[in-house]
């Protein structure tokens, strides 16, 4: 599909208005990027484990974008109720200019297909959806269409995870995947024999694409995708627990997850940077955990951790 991008430059003031009139004119959906967004956050008491630093450059230019069929024609109604709120409004708005792109939907997906290449962990290869793979008789095969859900095993997080993994062999197990994006490790370990696997999200794309790859690979029969980030459904389930999501989220589910599990089920955690490791191993240490393994990739860190029983 093509579609046009409209951007209108603008203030923070200014943005609501710029992005309501897009709304009216008919636009898919509107995007506002504002740098003093992300610096209101990290203001805030939200610790975050990275940003990247061209994010943080301060700009007083608010950029407001809206997406149109390729047919859509404009630009001079746009100006006009651009020129309008400036008569209008006693708000600071900016320029007001704007710009317009030709964006074919088709040709970005195929762009960043071009990207994504089988990956080998153990003896699981995970593989992009489109790409043929000729299967070498001791591997396991794990295939990925991750659409707009994180998880395609390119990220360190996620190879540690199923590397973590591999070391247990979730064989006839009860595996819980939290945060499960994609629903990559929760099929990883549905593939490699678990014998039924709770995956648990709070983003509905994510629900969808995992529910989609889990048919993708066939066992749809015993991954069980929810929209939830609480384990109290599960009723104590749980012989692994994998959660690759980041190191605040994890210290924050380290109680009710500890408290959810059957008390010898194994955890391994990833996403987690070094500079935040021993945050989230204390986390977990206070619920009486050890770490058993752990895993680094450059600034990446994976941790399986099970119960400390004295030993």
């Amino acid at each position: 599909m093509i579609f046009k991008e409209i951007t209108v430059d603008t203030t923070r003031e200014g943005s609501e208005l710029v992005a309501d009139i897009l709304y009216d004119l008919g636009s898919e959906g509107v995007s506002i990027f504002d740098s003093e967004d992300l610096k209101d956050v990290l203001r805030s008491n939200i610790q975050w484990d990275y940003v990247e630093e061209h994010l943080l450059v301060k700009s007083e230019v608010v950029m407001v974008k809206g997406y149109f069929g390729e047919d859509a024609e404009m630009s001079g109604i746009l100006s006009e109720r651009l020129e309008d709120i400036r008569k209008n409004s006693d708000l600071k708005l900016g320029s007001l200019e704007t710009g317009v792109s030709v964006i074919d939907d088709a040709d970005w997906v195929n762009e960043w297909r071009k990207y994504y290449k089988p990956i080998k962990v153990g003896g699981v290869v995970i593989v992009p959806s489109w790409i043929k793979y000729e299967k070498e008789s001791d591997e396991r095969i794990v295939k990925i269409e991750p659409g707009m859900a994180f998880g395609t095993g390119t990220h360190e997080s996620t190879h540690m995870c199923i590397e973590l993994l591999t070391s247990l062999d979730p064989t006839g197990k009860t595996v819980l995947d939290i945060g499960t994006g994609s629903g990559i490790l929760g099929i990883t370990a549905a593939v490699m024999g678990a014998k039924e696997v709770y995956m648990y999200d709070i983003d509905d794309i994510a629900v969808k694409a995992a529910k989609e790859n889990a048919k993708l690979n066939g066992v749809e029969d015993k991954t069980f995708v929810e929209n939830a980030n609480l384990l109290e459904k599960n009723g104590g389930k749980g012989d692994i627990v994998l959660a690759n999501i980041t190191a605040d989220v994890l210290i924050s589910l380290s109680k009710s997850l500890t408290d959810n599990i059957r008390a010898d089920a194994a955890i391994i955690l990833s996403g987690i940077i070094k500079s935040r490791r021993e945050d989230v191993v204390t986390a977990y240490e206070e619920r009486g955990y050890r770490v058993v393994k752990l895993v680094e990739d450059g600034e990446w860190n994976a941790l399986l951790m099970e119960k400390d029983n004295g030993n």
